[in-house]
């Protein structure tokens, strides 16, 4: 084999595993892209759930507090005497 010959098969098997690496590395990018992409559409799915449970249970103790609210304002008219207003 001759020297441009061995240089030939130099450069044939640098280009296959250039063209090698590149392809694996594309496959793999797409994969990771669409399995985030994924756990990207469940994540937001999970947050809404939960945004509105917190939302309904924040309106429960909401309506708790105004009812502690007007409770307790009756027990102190009716401790101090005062008229109840109702």
């Amino acid at each position: 084999m001759t020297e441009p010959q061995s240089w030939v098969l130099i450069g044939v098997f640098a280009t296959i595993m250039l063209g090698g690496l590149t392809l694996s590395t594309n496959m793999i990018m797409r994969s990771v892209a669409a399995s985030v992409s994924g756990i990207e559409g469940r994540l937001d799915g999970k947050i809404e759930g939960m945004r509105a449970e917190m939302n309904a249970r924040f309106d429960a103790m909401g309506m708790r507090i105004d009812h502690l609210d007007r409770d307790v304002t009756a027990l102190t008219r009716r401790a101090w005497g005062e008229p109840s207003g109702e």
